[in-house]
């Protein structure tokens, strides 16, 4: 089923493990590089412009960030990774936030990890590819910025993103564009799916 956003709000940024919220509600777990669009996405579904704050700048997401849809879902945007212009220390930091994220599983509702549809996915896709399959909860694969591909090749490049990621048969991978909107609804009613 699909879900109709009517209300949504940035509720806190979490810096340490101990600022995850733990409220019983279903977190929805945006993750993805720092260049592909994460916070575009969450904006795309949401129909806002400038809930999740989006840059030209990469790496701008530095803590978890959660919004509250419906007073019901959280969207979660996790730190972006792979941005190789951010100090080391940094980048570290970011690192084990992810990773004690990670290590709490039962906050993980759905995932929706972003790759960019032009690409094949790097190592550190592969290595987020992995996080979620060990964490055993269900995951999604958006393929962003469709709208720069050529339809003809669309196919191609999920076959590939698929093979790269070492995706089981029946996962989802789906081509998707925050900045026309493709396939929002498609990506809604997974989401869907999760919410109870």
């Amino acid at each position: 089923m699909s879900f109709d956003v009517k209300d949504c709000e940035f509720v806190k940024t979490a810096a340490h493990a101990a600022d995850f919220i733990s409220d019983g509600r279903p977190q929805i777990v945006f993750s993805g590089r720092s260049n592909v669009g994460k916070s575009s996405v969450i904006n795309c579904l949401v129909r806002r412009k400038n809930l999740a704050r989006s840059s030209s700048s990469p790496g701008k997401t530095a803590n978890v960030n959660y919004f509250l849809v419906n007073n019901k879902v959280y969207f979660v945007d996790l730190p972006g990774y792979g941005y190789a212009r951010a100090p080391d220390y940094e980048r570290r930091r970011w690192g084990r936030l992810i990773e004690s994220f990670f290590g709490r599983r039962e906050l993980i509702t759905l995932g929706v990890m972003l790759v960019d549809m032009r690409h094949t996915p790097t190592a550190d896709d592969r290595t987020m590819a992995e996080w979620f399959r060990r964490s055993e909860r269900p995951f999604v694969v958006v393929a962003n910025k469709s709208d720069k591909v050529k339809s003809a090749l669309i196919d191609e490049r999920l076959a590939d993103i698929r093979g790269t990621l070492s995706l089981e048969d029946g996962a989802r991978v789906m081509a998707f564009s925050a900045e026309k909107g493709v396939n929002r609804d498609a990506l809604t009613a997974v989401i869907g799916e999760f919410i109870r």
